[in-house]
């Protein structure tokens, strides 16, 4: 799976996705650090890729309704700092295979993922 790593998540989790078989590039990698989000989001939709951010404003559904891009995964951890983000994505691809969540936006969190699908 395409994926592209929001800024505001560390380096880890680009690593943790190769080791899965996904072929994921972080925004610093592509030197697009610091680009405001309509921007960063044109190339996203470009690149045709599924977006792992901690960024709120990419779950916006009425900004990103489901089904108009490749899909976005949002970490909302329930503590700060690299350990607890790392834990959570462990923690939704080992219930969840990424490529079942291609277009819709999904909020994981400790308690569970919100998945809002596209309409049919």
């Amino acid at each position: 799976m395409r994926i592209k790593i929001d800024e505001d998540l560390p380096r880890d989790v680009a690593t943790l996705l190769r080791a899965r078989g996904h072929e994921a590039i972080t925004v610093v990698e592509q030197g697009m650090g610091g680009w405001k989000d309509p921007a960063l989001w044109q190339v996203i939709q470009h690149e045709e890729r599924f977006l792992v951010t901690a960024d709120k404003g990419f779950a916006d559904v009425r900004a990103h309704p489901p089904g108009t891009h490749a899909g976005i995964l949002l970490l909302r951890p329930d503590q700060d700092g690299i350990r607890p983000l790392i834990s959570l994505l462990e923690q939704v691809l080992v219930i969840m295979n990424l490529e079942s969540l291609t277009g819709a936006v999904t909020v994981a969190t400790t308690n569970g993922l919100r998945i809002r699908r596209p309409q049919t």
